[in-house]
Parts: structure tokens; C-alpha cells; sequence
């Protein structure tokens, strides 16, 4: 803890950054909601900061499990983080997705801390806002099976094409820098898992593009299978109950 308040305090200035990216994605969603009259869950409120602190706090716990692929250096590693924010994005909306995929990045740090100066951290949360706002808009345009299914491939399209841009452009040179490694170690470690990544182009098309894709149809499916058995159960829970009418009696 003393060292993520140290990290924390030696990069205000990229905290308050993140802070200003989160609330512009968060307005974002909350704009889509209207475009698309989105016809969303009404818990009470209680109940909707219960259920997106639960899905937070499940997803800061999947990150802690990793999970290494053969074709990617040892820094891009799986995890299931984005399936409880896509089932709660799924049922309460765009805006409750963007904040769970925050609150899950910020419950990851208090676990587990940071090791790239929240560089890694802020880039799993704007990454993930790249699948999850997409999958979201799209499903609530029209709640359907296939609606929903056209959401994910898009969610999983648009986070291949940004994330990879998101390495290239920004995340591979800030951690060139952050750790003094060259760029072309950087590439030399996905040489080593695949010979024919030999540039940063080759890193993020052989690696980046993969891990993106990947990711995006394991969550996909894991959701799909899981959401509507989940939704049932949680509109049980969540929404107030209708109380039946009372009949007045004659006197």
C-alpha cells in the first residue's frame, strides 16, 4: 500500500489525466444511453451501486489471474476481467460498464499495486472501454440474441484495431521509456516466442492483434452462455417488487 501511494504521488499529473479520460468515456456512454433509448434496468439505487461494486470487485479479482499465450512475450498475458463488466454493462447500461471497468482497475491496484507506474492500468481500462462500450450499444438498441452477438464481434473488432494502435502509438514507446529498454528489446522479446516479429509493426500484428482478438471472443462466449440465465436471476433480485393492487371493499 505505502508503494502505491508513493507510485501514486510521483505521477499526479498522469492520475489526473486518467481521471479526465474516465469522466469523457463515462459521458460518451452516458450520451450513447440516449441516442439509443436505451430501455435499461431500474433497480434502486442502492441496488445499482451494489451490483456494480460486486461486478468491480469480481473483475479486480480475475485480473489477478493471468493466463500466458505461446505467441505473445511474457508482458501480454489473458484474463477473464471483462466478463462481469460486460454482464453488468449488459444490464444497466453503457455508463454503469464504464464505471465498473474503473472500479475494477482501481480494486486490481489495491490487490495486486502496479508495476508500470499505472501506465499497464490505464491501458486495460481504455482498452476494455473499447469492447465493452461497443457490445453495450449495440445490445440495447435491441435486446436480442443476435443484437447481442453482433455487439461482441463489434466490441471485439474495434478493441483489436485501438488496442493495437493504443501499443504502437502509445503504451510500447511510454514503456520503452518507463523502464529504459529500448524498443528493439522490447521487439526482441516477442522474437523470441515468434522469429518473425521483428519490428514493432510485426509485434502488434503477430502478438497485439491476437491477444485483442482472443480475448474478445473467450469473454464473448463466456457471456453469452452466462447472461440470460443471469439476468433472470438478477431481475428477481434487483428490480423492486410490484406490490399486487388492493381492492377497496364496499361498506
Amino acid at each position: 500500500m505505502k508503494e502505491l501511494l508513493q507510485t501514486a504521488s510521483e505521477n499526479v499529473s498522469f492520475l489526473l489525466v486518467s481521471l479526465l479520460v474516465f469522466a469523457a468515456l463515462v459521458a460518451v456512454a452516458k450520451l450513447s444511453e440516449r441516442l439509443v433509448h436505451a430501455d435499461l434496468h431500474r433497480p434502486t439505487q442502492s441496488r445499482y451501486i451494489a451490483f456494480v461494486a460486486m461486478s468491480a470487485a469480481l473483475g479486480g479479482i480475475l485480473m489477478y489471474f493471468e493466463i500466458p499465450l505461446f505467441f505473445a512475450p511474457s508482458f501480454y498475458q489473458l484474463d477473464l476481467s471483462e466478463i462481469p463488466v460486460l454482464i453488468c454493462s449488459f444490464y444497466l447500461g453503457p455508463v454503469a460498464g464504464v464505471i465498473t471497468e474503473f472500479l475494477k482497475v482501481v480494486i486490481k491496484l489495491f490487490i495486486k499495486g502496479t508495476s508500470t507506474a499505472f501506465v499497464g492500468d490505464f491501458a486495460n481500462f481504455v482498452v476494455g472501454c473499447t469492447f465493452i462500450l461497443p457490445a453495450t450499444i449495440f445490445y440495447h438498441i435491441r435486446k436480442t440474441r443476435k443484437m447481442a452477438v453482433v455487439g461482441m464481434v463489434a466490441g471485439t473488432i474495434i478493441m483489436a484495431i485501438c488496442g493495437s494502435l493504443f501499443n504502437a502509438l502509445y503504451l510500447l514507446p511510454t514503456f520503452s521509456v518507463l523502464y529504459g529498454m529500448p524498443l528493439d528489446a522490447i521487439v526482441g522479446m516477442g522474437q523470441a516466442v515468434n522469429p518473425a516479429i521483428n519490428s514493432v509493426t510485426m509485434l502488434v500484428l503477430l502478438a497485439v492483434v491476437p491477444f485483442n482478438l482472443l480475448k474478445g471472443a473467450v469473454v464473448s462466449v463466456v457471456t453469452f452462455a452466462l447472461y440470460k440465465r443471469t439476468e433472470r436471476a438478477l431481475s428477481r433480485v434487483m428490480l423492486p417488487q410490484q406490490r399486487p393492487a388492493r381492492h377497496g371493499t364496499v361498506s
